[in-house]
């Protein structure tokens, strides 16, 4: 059986231990973790796998992570079927804060509709005890990243068969009964 509750890919933070000063944290993904997400991510296979993070106070009790990770993945080619390599490449930038801090609520108006601004940033993801686990943000940001419908360079769909008007004629229910009375 399968413990869900331990990540693919782990890199856990004391809360307590990070100063003002951003401290520098290269991750890398062994073997046995890039088989786990390969699973995860339901891929054929994950090559590689590593992140280049600054972690860091926010405000007064929050944690922010910044940096770049890169993946590459195998996955196969919606047409084909085939083997399709893919580089991930994509920033990463979380802010996290305690549960019940006021820094995690989100706006609201009177009428109680939240206010949310597609350009704005983002709001604080929270976490609970004194650990977060800079491994899952990795792991979810290149699984965003990931193509939903990798196809090789060049491959496309094959000829469609497209109906034609007489074809999209609903026939007669009466046609079969039109010879009938002729005896």
């Amino acid at each position: 059986m399968k413990d869900d509750s331990r990540p693919a890919f782990s890199y856990p933070v004391k809360v307590g231990h990070i100063s003002a000063n951003a401290v520098t944290a290269r991750l890398s993904a062994n073997e046995s973790e890039r088989q786990a997400l390969a699973q995860l991510w339901d891929v054929r296979e994950v090559l590689s796998l590593s992140a280049d993070l600054q972690i860091a106070r926010w405000k007064r009790d929050g944690v922010k992570i910044k940096g770049d990770v890169t993946a590459r993945i195998v996955q196969s080619c919606v047409v084909t079927l085939e083997p399709v390599e893919a580089d991930i490449q994509e920033p990463i930038e979380a802010i996290f804060v305690p549960e019940g801090s006021r820094l995690a609520r989100q706006a609201s108006n009177d009428g109680g509709e939240m206010i949310l601004s597609p350009d704005g940033p983002d709001i604080p993801d929270t976490f609970s005890g004194d650990t977060i686990d800079a491994g899952v943000v990795v792991s979810e940001h290149v699984a965003l990243a990931i193509e939903p419908y990798p196809r090789k360079p060049g491959v496309t769909f094959g000829a469609r068969i497209e109906s034609t008007a007489a074809d999209d004629e609903k026939p007669n229910p009466f046609a079969a009964l039109k010879d009938w009375k002729k005896d």
